[in-house]
């Protein structure tokens, strides 16, 4: 499990920094920047919606 969280945050970053690198370079002009973050929203999401439903079926441990 810990193993895929971390490749969806190195994704998540990836997204980031590629949205970063379009908007230096398409000056707001191109798309790409938006793909890219958009992206990133859904990667997040989807991260989220994970963790949920690991805790759910109890793959993450409780702390009490």
């Amino acid at each position: 499990m810990k193993i895929v969280i971390i490749v969806f945050l190195v994704l998540i970053l990836g997204s980031l920094g590629s949205a970063l690198y379009y908007l230096m370079h398409d000056k707001g002009t191109g798309k790409r920047t938006v793909k890219a973050l958009t992206l990133r929203v859904v990667f997040s999401m989807s991260l989220f919606l994970l963790l949920m439903a690991a805790y759910w079926f109890g793959l993450i441990p409780q702390n009490r």
